[in-house]
């Protein structure tokens, strides 16, 4: 029977999906690292399209929201997921460079080239995380749903990814 529980100022309703308390803290560890690092690739796409110069600004600043309106969906996604499985999201600034991979920090010029490498580069990342997390959710933790989340989102950001290496072909 479920039994309401306090912490943190929220009451808890105990969740019984199928995946024992330890699996769904695990899972749920795993994708606030990953919250933190869409959130993090948001930002950044963000500042990408803010701050673009050069002669092929109007084409990147459009490409750029289009990404970033992506992201954002990609954000509330990761943090519904969590949600779903019975955990609370991070949801503060401090929280999410606690818990990223990815540097807030960008290396490169404000051009599109440079923008493009960064975000390029953090997407590669975050296709990283998540081939390493897809089989473990599924076979250690038995989170097929959670699973199946990764693997949608990998193809997101392969196409992602992919989109803005085009920009680096000459």
């Amino acid at each position: 029977m479920n039994q309401p529980t306090k912490n943190n100022n929220y009451i808890n309703i105990k969740t019984n999906i199928g995946i024992n308390d330890a699996g769904r803290k695990a899972v749920s560890d795993e994708l606030a690292k990953l919250l933190a690092d869409e959130f993090i690739l948001y930002t950044k796409t963000r500042n990408a399209h803010w701050n673009i110069e050069g002669a092929d600004f109007h084409t990147v600043h459009v490409f750029f929201e289009s990404q970033y309106q992506q992201l954002e969906e990609v954000v509330d996604g990761v943090a519904e997921r969590m949600r779903k499985i019975g955990h609370y999201a991070p949801a503060t600034l401090t929280q999410f460079l606690q818990l990223t991979h990815l540097t807030e920090k960008l290396e490169n010029s404000n051009n599109s080239q440079g923008y493009v490498k960064e975000l390029l580069a953090d997407h590669e990342s975050i296709i990283m995380f998540l081939r390493g997390n897809i089989t473990p959710f599924a076979e250690k933790y038995q989170d097929m749903g959670s699973s199946d989340y990764l693997t949608a989102l990998l193809e997101t950001h392969e196409e992602m990814a992919w989109m803005l290496r085009a920009h680096l072909t000459k």
